[in-house]
């Protein structure tokens, strides 16, 4: 009887991992992407997320321009 209870559990464990196309549950979005629909919330200090961002893309814009000047 031990045995029998025993083999049940094993095989009850062993088949419960779930199937892959449940598995395959994935936050879409980008870090930018939630970032940008957080600055557009109302939530307290949302907009200097908005702001850090633009700082940011300013910044990486400049960055990009001296890069861009300055090459061979």
């Amino acid at each position: 009887m031990r045995l029998a209870l025993v083999l049940l559990l094993v095989v009850a464990c062993s088949s419960a991992k779930p199937d892959t196309a449940q598995q395959v549950n994935r936050d879409t979005l980008t870090q930018r992407q939630k970032d940008s629909i957080l600055a557009q919330s109302k939530i307290p200090g949302a907009r200097g997320v908005g702001t850090a961002m633009r700082v940011a893309d300013s910044t990486s814009a400049r960055a990009q321009a001296t890069d861009t000047v300055g090459g061979p």
